[in-house]
């Protein structure tokens, strides 16, 4: 487990590209976490936005947004990141507690702080993979913030483009033992070859009762959406181009990859989740969040 020393500070992990995503997420999760309403709490989200040079002047509370929720950006969008973060706590905790998964893989964990904000049960260990700059990065913050983790957390720094399968079974993942997996804001990134990949990695190194959830695009051509305001005010207010970053090459259908192996799917709008709790983003017209789709995967018991 990488410990407080640290060789650099990690923040040129977080200072552009993908990693900067992790940050516009985490300001996400901070201001949801100050609603009156808020759907998840993240006490940690806003420490990373204000450790980040990158992120200097960044919300981390509505009130710092001066048109509020009318922004695309720091209302609709941070409000969808509030939603995913909620969804996929309870799928986590559920999987956790209700299946007995005791190992945890967050793929491309970005500045998640599930290992110490969740509640797990005895005996759960949470295995984090991402980039070396990124963790060093998140380790800096939370060291300085004396965080302690709520279960055995065991960071792994390998790109997912890279042998992550040997690193994670030499940091002691168990093949034989049930596991859930996530991939929060992963994919839309990774080329379609990797995608494969890690799906089809993900099934060799599953035991029964093993659970999976990730987020998708299904759009056909993503610059339908290219002056969706979301990704415009992405772009004008904080420099990120997310469709820059995107892989635009046509998706595998890894839902239905999945069930081809024995695998039971389900396949979930954003939407769906808005109407079960509440609140939370409706669709609109040109709607970047159109072909969002958030897939949940058990793998049965023997």
């Amino acid at each position: 487990m990488v410990g407080t020393a640290h060789r650099n500070t990690g923040v040129e992990g977080v200072e552009g590209g993908v990693g900067l995503t992790a940050l516009m997420v985490a300001a996400a999760r901070a201001i949801e976490t100050h609603r009156h309403d808020s759907l998840a709490r993240d006490v940690y989200a806003e420490h990373f936005v204000l450790a980040a040079p990158a992120s200097a002047g960044w919300p981390v509370r509505m009130r710092q947004v001066p048109d509020g929720d009318a922004n695309p950006l720091w209302g609709r969008f941070a409000r969808y990141f509030g939603l995913r973060t909620r969804v996929l706590d309870d799928f986590l905790l559920r999987s956790a507690h209700v299946r007995g998964a005791r190992q945890v893989v967050l793929l491309g964990a970005g500045l998640d702080s599930r290992a110490f904000r969740l509640d797990w049960p005895s005996g759960c260990v949470v295995f984090e993979i991402d980039r070396e700059g990124v963790l060093e990065f998140k380790h800096k913050v939370l060291d300085g913030l004396s965080a302690a983790p709520k279960a055995a957390r065991v960071p792994i720094p390998v790109d997912l483009r890279a042998d992550w399968v040997t690193a994670l079974i030499d940091a002691g993942f168990d093949t034989a033992a049930p596991s859930v997996w996530l991939a929060e804001g992963l994919l839309f990134y990774l080329p379609n070859a990797s995608e494969t990949y890690l799906i089809e990695a993900i099934d060799r190194l599953s035991a029964g009762g093993s659970a999976l959830a990730f987020e998708v695009k299904l759009d056909k051509d993503l610059l339908e959406y290219r002056d969706s305001p979301l990704y415009t005010a992405t772009k004008h207010q904080i420099g990120i181009d997310l469709l820059n970053l995107f892989a635009r090459e046509p998706r595998p259908d890894s839902a239905g990859d999945l069930a081809g192996k024995g695998w039971s799917t389900s396949v979930h709008t954003p939407f769906d989740f808005t109407h079960r709790h509440g609140r939370g983003p409706l669709p609109e017209e040109n709607d970047a969040l159109a072909g969002n789709r958030w897939v949940f995967a058990d793998k049965p018991r023997p």
